[in-house]
C-alpha cells in the first residue's frame, strides 16, 4: 500500500486548506484512514481519522474548524481544514490502519502565516 499525500502549502492565518491522500496498491476499504501533524520541534500527533463506517474522531484542536472525510471510490481521504491558526503549522501525515498493519504517507507541509 502506498499513501500520496497532497494540497500543503502557505495559507495566512483564519484561511482554508483542503489536503488530500490517495491510496493505490489496495482496493479493501476496510480501514481507519487519517492525519496526523508534526509541528516543529514537537512529536508526532493525531489530528483526526475516519473509519469504514465513516465514523470520524478529531483531536481537541481540530474539533469546530476540520472535517475528515473519504470517497472510498477513490480510496481517499481529505482533510478540509478551516480557522487556520499559526500553531496549525506542521507537516501533515496522512495514515491507514488495517488490522495491525500501518501505512504512512510522504507528508505535506502545512505553513500558517500570522
Amino acid at each position: 500500500v502506498q499513501l500520496q499525500a497532497s494540497g500543503g502549502g502557505l495559507v495566512q492565518a483564519g484561511g482554508s486548506l483542503r489536503l488530500s491522500c490517495a491510496a493505490s496498491g489496495t482496493t479493501s476499504t476496510s480501514n481507519t484512514m487519517g492525519w496526523y501533524r508534526q509541528a516543529p520541534g514537537k512529536e508526532r500527533a493525531l489530528v483526526g481519522n475516519i473509519n469504514s463506517s465513516g465514523k470520524t474522531n478529531y483531536a481537541d484542536s481540530a474539533k469546530g474548524r476540520f472535517t475528515v472525510s473519504r470517497d472510498n471510490a477513490k480510496n481517499t481521504v481529505y482533510l478540509q481544514m478551516s480557522s487556520l491558526k499559526p500553531e496549525d503549522t506542521g507537516v501533515y501525515y496522512c495514515y491507514m490502519r488495517r488490522g495491525l498493519r500501518e501505512f504512512w504517507g510522504q507528508g505535506t507541509q502545512v505553513t500558517v502565516s500570522s
